[in-house]
């Protein structure tokens, strides 16, 4: 594979893995490394679907498992306000 490719599937992967930091980096390396801004948003893009759609699929998981889940996690209080719990 080359090293474009590479950029571009790691760009993904950073969106995939929710790190932001590695995404900035990424970008600005597949930026410099010829990458054009298309191609980065599509890796974007695919990136952000395996990202949602394994977290559908956890959340059906996880709902089949324990229905009680969402009950439980209406209580959890967050420190930050955010939700995280």
């Amino acid at each position: 594979m080359d090293k474009h490719t590479k950029e571009l599937v790691a760009v993904g992967a950073a969106v995939a893995a929710n790190c932001q930091p590695c995404l900035q980096l990424l970008v600005e390396a597949a930026r410099e490394g010829g990458a054009c801004e298309e191609d980065i948003m599509v890796a974007i893009a695919v990136g952000s679907k395996v990202r949602n759609g394994a977290a559908s699929k956890m959340d059906g998981f996880v709902a089949g498992m324990f229905k009680e889940i969402k009950d439980c996690a209406s209580k959890v209080e967050s420190p930050c306000g955010c939700g995280c719990g």
